[in-house]
């Protein structure tokens, strides 16, 4: 399992050069297109939209990604063929489907979330078709073990974006190339095929993806994917609602520096998943307890860095106020709970504990709906958060522990 770890720091450090360059685009291209109150507030709408668009693609890649690592490491060499190979039919038929969708929805998708061109609308649909693709070799490499190669995919992406966003927005101070470029960074994907000789090789015999058990699991899938965004970013969707634009450029921007938490720690969940996925039982049960250990401090650790530098990291965005800056003590925690619960979270799923997995994906909508009944304010919500995600990590901290007691958990199947 010296593997395990070495992939997991690995890919965490590479991420976390990704992620500073991702917030470079931020800092770069904010200025040019007019700060908040211009262009680059329909940006952070716009890449909302994608965001929520996305969340099919993401159930799927989770569940593709749990069968791709189980048939592969233990050489299921037919039912992997069986299913990369119903994946891209899959996929041919809904990019088609999607595109003749997209040209019937885009007016009246631009007027739900108040986008006030279609051109807007129309780059919004053609980033979630071509994520689509995107998401499949991510799963791909992830459920291989190929992480190393999937952190050189991420690094690229985040240099093309960076390059496009920061050349073109400089001559057109237009949202839609500030959002092409989240368009222009999937094309990092194309470095893969240096490594076309190692994909899974094409068996004489497949077997279809599409069982029961399969089916079940993008259920379950997609209870996890619901709990996550929920945790994550559910409360954007109560903010966007009630918050007035001042409040909302103080809040977003300590908002987005407390997210980076979870997402600077996340390529460790990625690795974990894999593994858990593969590997449920025997001496790998302890490394990836301690895996989760790491995480757990990282998160912490990388809360209180924020905490003490927060108004250095919020004049690199150019929104250091008091408001912002009072409100990234209690985001952070709230982050940090939301990790945590994430942590959990994908070791359910991942381990096939269903109702787990449906418990994560309930309580995250317990949780939205506090914050929607009760955060209609920044000071509402920065007090309700952190108490709604601390009880929500509690009960699931709770559930988890019994079920790791009192279960075997080397039979993925059981609760």
């Amino acid at each position: 399992m010296k593997n395990l770890w070495r992939s997991g720091l690995v890919f965490t450090a590479m991420s976390f050069l990704t992620l500073i360059i991702h917030y470079g685009f931020q800092i770069i291209v904010s200025p040019q297109l007019g700060g908040s109150d211009g262009e680059f507030g329909l940006v952070l709408a716009t890449l909302v939209l994608i965001n929520f668009l996305g969340l099919p693609q993401q159930i799927a890649s989770q569940a593709i990604t749990h069968y791709i690592a189980r048939f592969h490491f233990s050489g299921e060499d037919a039912r992997l063929h069986g299913l990369l190979a119903g994946c891209r039919k899959f996929l041919l038929h809904v990019t088609i489907a999607g595109s003749i969708l997209a040209i019937l929805l885009i007016k009246p998708v631009g007027d739900y979330f108040n986008l006030p061109r279609l051109s807007l609308t129309m780059v919004s649909l053609v980033c979630v078709l071509a994520g689509l693709w995107a998401a499949y070799l991510t799963a791909l490499c992830s459920g291989l073990g190929w992480f190393k190669r999937l952190a050189l995919i991420g690094f690229l992406a985040a240099v093309l974006r960076v390059l496009f966003g920061f050349f073109t927005t400089r001559i057109w101070p237009l949202a839609e190339l500030a959002v092409a470029a989240s368009l222009v960074m999937i094309l990092a994907n194309l470095v893969l095929f240096f490594w076309k000789k190692e994909f899974p090789r094409r068996t004489e015999k497949s077997i279809s993806p599409w069982t029961p058990e399969f089916k079940q699991f993008l259920i379950v899938s997609a209870a996890w994917a619901i709990g996550s965004n929920l945790f994550a970013q559910g409360d954007l969707l109560v903010a966007k609602k009630y918050f007035s634009k001042t409040e909302l450029d103080a809040y977003a921007s300590a908002g987005l520096l407390a997210r980076a938490l979870t997402t600077a720690a996340g390529p460790l969940l990625t690795v974990l998943f894999t593994y858990r996925s593969s590997r449920p039982h025997g001496d790998a049960l302890a490394e990836q307890l301690k895996l989760m250990g790491f995480y757990a401090a990282s998160l912490v650790g990388g809360a209180l860095c924020l905490y003490c530098l927060r108004g250095f990291c919020l004049q690199l965005l150019h929104r250091n106020t008091p408001e912002a800056a009072d409100m990234i003590g209690r985001f952070a925690s709230t982050m940090v709970w939301v990790g945590l619960l994430q942590a959990l979270g994908t070791w359910s799923l991942a381990s096939r504990w269903i109702k787990i997995s449906l418990l994560y994906g309930g309580l995250g909508i317990i949780y939205w709906l506090a914050l929607f009944l009760l955060g209609r304010s920044p000071v509402n919500m920065l007090h309700v958060m952190p108490l709604a995600a601390g009880l929500a990590f509690g009960i699931l901290f709770i559930v988890w522990v019994v079920a790791m007691r009192t279960h075997q958990i080397s039979a993925p199947e059981q609760t």
